[in-house]
């Protein structure tokens, strides 16, 4: 871990995260066939456990469909002695009967034990899976240029890893055995069906294409209303957000009224567009079922004739009625897995895009040591720019000496902070080199590198937790007295004695129960802490009020002592003591020396500090 801070992601605007917003609303992959190939890839390596799941997914199917078959015997056998009782010619066979019953018994147990073993098996691939993902897309973070970031929201990366990962999960767990088990149960159905009746079978199947009329026609009204509801409810969650985050905002400035009225107008189409697609894909259900009770009494019909004719026993018409009931439930499961997949293929596209993202040129293979860096720096004829055909900094040459206090200034995107980070290697150069102690920054492993570095920034990061294990974040190994001196030395041990319980005090989850200046002294005890050779202040105390700034100031003296440094302002009046002030202007540095000599010069520093002075 290096001392240098991050800031925290930015809270999300509107509802975070991805997936089939209902009925139509499903997620496509651009590429499904070449996902879904290295989907299985990954599945190919628990092979062994996949067909286990295959061959208990089958057996458990098998055994629960020939179930009705064997009861329908019984059924058969109960007419049959009712019937000679009737006669006189006999009576019921109870012993038969219940070994009929005892049989049907064992194989819906042995169907739910094989059930229970194939779930089991599965829920620990796909766990084993996305836990594999997981570690490999937290090393990817890792690995990746700080150009990926600049491309896309801390939001979108915090998606990949949690919605669209849980996304995958659970359409592994799901979508497998979910389709195994349809399409025996179809082929096992069919082939029970026909055993019993073909003609019977043949009406049954006849049901199907106008079931799929009625569906298709209901999915395609329905779809536009799903994903109108999924846009509106978009847009009402960003409302409620975005008035909440600011609501004191709202109440000075009296916008109550028009806030209610606009949150009123986006809820009405909410209401109107999830009215009307729920109500349309309810009607999926009482129309199946319509023409599935349809088909029934068709079936009940010819069943009737054919016993009375003779063809089939009254069991076989109580068996094929409950494998009719049956045959349509495994081809709405596809129906509705099929959303599930898709889903699923679309997350597991993004997961495998962001892995395969190009990652930071590899360490050199003997890098250089940072036990004896003294913190001299030299840029020789650096250039860069973020995109290869705009460059932002021009032939830029500077000279430090270790020790020094360097202040960078120039107006918003003359390029100063873009200095900062390549002098950390979160980017490279385009040209030029940057050395430390006559060392190529290349030179050094990019870990080692970002150790020799402190930075307190304008945004302050802090987690929730106690004051200590804040102020220890850089060096988790230093022990309570070296805590405390580094709190003194930041002007910050004396509110935290205030605090009932002190360096054990805890920060919650925002850091909110802190000032924004108290906030801004426990990081630069961080960064004491961490004694590093080279300090990088950007923009410390532009945010703070002028007594917090003074006592902020001491604070980051203290800090500097015998550390290179360098300071980022805009306010001038806190650069005045600087050893070497570089101006930069368009990427180039247009002026350098101390205070006093550019003020003499009277050139573009001077302009800059007297606008910022003038009476």
């Amino acid at each position: 871990m290096s001392n240098n801070q991050t800031q925290k992601p930015p809270v999300m605007k509107g509802p975070m995260g991805r997936g089939p917003g209902g009925l139509g609303a499903v997620e496509k992959a651009k590429d499904f066939k070449g996902t879904l190939k290295k989907l299985i890839s990954r599945l190919a390596k628990y092979k062994i456990a996949v067909i286990i799941v295959i061959i208990f997914a089958v057996g458990s199917t098998i055994f629960s469909i020939v179930g009705p078959k064997i009861l329908g015997n019984a059924t058969t056998e109960i007419y049959t002695g009712l019937m000679n009782k009737i006669n006189g010619t006999g009576g019921i066979d109870f012993n038969k009967i219940g070994q009929i019953i005892l049989w049907v018994v064992a194989l819906y147990t042995t169907s739910a034990l094989f059930n229970l073993i194939q779930s089991y098996v599965m829920a620990g691939v796909a766990q084993k899976i996305t836990y594999k993902i997981r570690n490999d897309l937290t090393h990817k973070i890792n690995k990746l240029p700080m150009k990926y970031f600049d491309k896309k929201t801390n939001g979108e990366v915090l998606s990949i890893i949690t919605n669209d990962v849980d996304t995958l999960s659970t359409g592994l767990n799901q979508s497998i055995t979910q389709i195994i088990t349809s399409i025996c149960t179809i082929i096992g159905i069919l082939v029970m069906m026909f055993s019993i009746s073909w003609e019977m079978t043949l009406v049954s199947l006849l049901i199907l294409p106008v079931s799929a009329i009625i569906l298709k026609n209901v999915v395609g009204k329905s779809q536009k209303y799903f994903v109108k509801q999924q846009e509106y409810l978009g847009h009402v969650n960003g409302q409620v957000e975005e008035i909440y985050g600011g609501h004191n905002i709202v109440k000075v400035f009296g916008r109550e009224k028009q806030v209610i009225e606009e949150f009123k107008k986006q809820n009405n189409e909410l209401y109107k567009s999830g009215w009307k697609s729920q109500f349309l894909s309810g009607l999926m259900f009482p129309l199946m079922n319509f023409i599935g009770n349809v088909g029934y009494v068709l079936v009940a019909i010819m069943g009737g004739y054919f016993t009375i004719k003779g063809k089939i026993t009254v069991g076989n018409i109580q068996s094929f009625i409950q494998y009719n009931k049956q045959f349509t439930q495994p081809i709405s499961q596809i129906a509705q897995i099929s959303s599930t997949i898709q889903s699923m293929v679309a997350a597991a596209e993004r997961i495998f895009e962001f892995l395969e993202e190009e990652e930071e040129q590899a360490d050199v293979m003997n890098p250089v040591s940072i036990e004896k860096i003294e913190g001299n720096i030299k840029f020789e004829n650096v250039n860069f720019g973020y995109e290869p055909e705009k460059t932002i900094i021009n032939d830029f040459n500077a000279q430090i000496k270790d020790g020094q206090k360097v202040a960078i200034v120039g107006p918003t995107g003359a390029g100063k902070t873009t200095i900062v980070k390549l002098l950390m290697r979160f980017y490279d150069l385009n040209n030029g080199a940057i050395l430390i102690d006559g060392n190529n920054i290349k030179d050094f492993k990019r870990g080692e590198l970002r150790k020799i570095f402190g930075m307190v920034l304008q945004d302050t990061w802090l987690y929730g937790g106690t004051i200590k294990d804040n102020i220890k974040y850089s060096n988790p190994d230093a022990t309570d007295s070296e805590v405390i001196e580094a709190a003194k030395a930041a002007h910050v041990h004396h509110y935290i004695k205030t605090l009932s319980n002190g360096y054990n005090a805890m920060i919650n989850e925002e850091s909110s129960n802190i000032s924004a200046g108290q906030k801004q002294l426990l990081t630069i005890a961080r960064v004491i802490l961490a004694n590093p050779k080279i300090l990088i202040l950007d923009e410390a105390t532009s945010s703070i009020d002028t007594r917090t700034e003074q006592q902020i100031q001491l604070a980051m003296d203290n800090l500097m002592k015998g550390r290179t440094s360098f300071i980022i302002a805009h306010r001038l009046s806190t650069i005045k003591n600087a050893d070497l002030i570089l101006v930069m202007n368009h990427g180039d540095i247009v002026e350098q020396g101390n205070h006093e000599e550019l003020l003499e010069k009277n050139g573009f520093y001077a302009k800059l500090y007297n606008s910022q002075f003038e009476e």
